[in-house]
């Protein structure tokens, strides 16, 4: 699996490649990559972009009451430890 940076990176590159204009930042435990969505963004395009953020961790679009659009996905610096949910006391 590649280092989530270059993940991120990789999400903002096909999503530039799509004509969205990206920027990536890093937080303390994820990565994220923003996009602004034109207002006339074909169908097809969408179904493409939908795709791209698939591969993040999680994604979503935050619209304005103004009309702004903003697309998100966070890509995740550290993969959760598993361990036993039931806690100390319910051991097998």
């Amino acid at each position: 699996m590649p280092a989530p940076e270059v993940s991120a990176d990789a999400l903002a590159a096909r999503l530039s490649a799509l004509g969205l204009t990206t920027r990536v930042l890093a937080h303390a435990r994820h990565t994220s990559i923003e996009a602004e969505v034109p207002e006339a963004l074909p169908a097809e395009t969408w179904r493409e972009v939908l795709e791209v953020l698939a591969q993040a961790d999680r994604f979503g679009l935050l619209a304005t009451s103004l009309g702004g659009r903003t697309l998100w996905a966070a890509v995740n610096k550290t993969v959760p430890a598993t361990r036993d949910v039931r806690g100390p006391g319910h051991q097998r």
